[in-house]
């Protein structure tokens, strides 16, 4: 079956299908050596490498609203955590003999050590601000209940320790413990209920748009990057010297012009998958985007807030998909502790929250739909998950 990418989060880009090439007159053509597409933390990163790595080649990045780091990459559009499997039970699957694979948990929690260590180069040359603006030390936990999932817990801890990247988690089936760790989770439970729960101190929370902000604030001081907001790509062609022309529109004023790259980095989140089938490239044409989103609900009520501090994620059911158990996540945005809980799968046919109620129509060619439609019956326990979310109202969501 050919391969199909579900997109879990409510993010895309409209684009007109009109091309304005030809309104972008030969003589405002531009050239550049780099083009990022998208002003989000994938672009922000590749372009803070190549200003190293590179420091002579010019960089224009382009994106459509008027600010950087509205999307995926904006603090309140993901839960903000630092990925590294310290509590996410589905990078530690249990083998046929009961044992524990720990090897896809290993591998994140390497690859999040490398961006920390990145983040902290970037703070020693002055790219980014003191640590605390945009990292901070929040618990990651993993709580379960029932007697087959602690069984599974207990197993995972002792497995993970074969591993010094989990050295320093702890592992509790007291009630008393694991209230003094997460109070809301206990809050309320069956005292007999049989519980368990992992604790690592070191883990983090994440405030991606921060980190894309400071980024691109540091790549503007030089005089061979170029931002440009409110900027709408709405034709990529390859050359052929291998060179790519985009034409981008400025939405403010209504003109267009064509950009000329030697090198084009699509990091536009949602909007990806049109640019991609807009490039022509053979390896575009398996791929959809899924009518799903994503929601999650805030509290910043002191009572609420101050009685949390922890990053508590659970066990899917036996056939469920993973993001089927809702996971209730501090967060430090903008200075300021919060609480979230989610995230609740939605349908929307739009692939970003500034984008098209005809981004799945549009983005939907004869190459993709028979995937598209392999994927929901191939993963029917994930539709019913799906179906069983949308139906939720806010009360039994609460």
């Amino acid at each position: 079956m050919k391969k199909v990418t579900a997109m879990l989060f409510s993010m895309a880009v409209g684009l007109n299908a009109v091309s304005m090439a030809a309104k972008a007159k030969a003589s405002e053509e531009q050239e550049t050596d780099v083009l990022l597409i998208g002003g989000g933390i994938m672009s922000a990163t590749l372009g803070t490498y190549l200003r190293e790595l590179e420091p002579e080649w010019s960089m224009t990045m382009v994106e459509r609203l008027e600010g950087v780091a509205q999307e995926s990459s904006n603090g309140w559009n993901n839960a903000g955590t630092g990925h590294s499997a310290l509590m996410e039970l589905n990078y530690t699957p249990q083998n046929a003999d009961g044992s524990i694979s720990i090897e896809k948990a290993v591998a994140i929690n390497e690859a999040f050590q490398i961006s920390r260590q990145f983040w902290a180069h970037q703070v020693e040359r002055g790219v980014l601000r003191t640590p605390r603006s945009f990292i901070n030390t929040v618990p990651h936990m993993s709580f379960v209940w029932g007697e087959d999932n602690v069984n599974f817990l207990r197993a995972r801890y002792a497995a993970l320790q074969q591993s010094s990247l989990f050295r320093g988690m702890r592992y509790s089936e007291d009630h008393a413990q694991i209230k003094e760790w997460a109070p809301l989770v206990m809050e309320g439970r069956d005292p007999q209920q049989k519980v368990a729960a992992t604790r690592t101190e070191i883990g983090t929370d994440v405030n991606y748009g921060e980190i894309t902000r400071q980024l691109i604030a540091s790549l503007q001081k030089k005089s061979n990057f170029s931002l440009q907001l409110s900027s709408e790509v709405r034709a990529l062609k390859r050359n052929d010297d291998n060179t790519w022309t985009v034409t981008v529109a400025d939405l403010k004023n209504g003109t267009a012009q064509n950009i000329r790259a030697k090198f084009v980095f699509i990091g536009a989140g949602g909007a990806a998958l049109k640019l991609l089938q807009e490039s022509g490239i053979p390896e575009a044409k398996d791929y959809a985007g899924f009518p799903v989103g994503g929601q999650f609900l805030v509290s910043e009520n002191p009572d609420v807030v101050n009685h949390h501090l922890a990053k508590v994620y659970g066990k899917a059911s036996v056939g469920a998909p993973p993001m089927s158990v809702p996971h209730i996540d501090t967060r430090v945005l903008d200075g300021k502790r919060v609480v979230l809980f989610g995230p609740f799968a939605t349908f929307s046919t739009k692939f970003l929250k500034n984008g098209s109620l005809w981004d799945l129509m549009s983005s939907t060619t004869t190459s993709n739909v028979m995937p598209m439609m392999h994927v929901g019956l191939d993963n029917f326990d994930l539709v019913k998950y799906l179906v069983s979310q949308v139906m939720l109202s806010e009360e039994d969501r609460f």
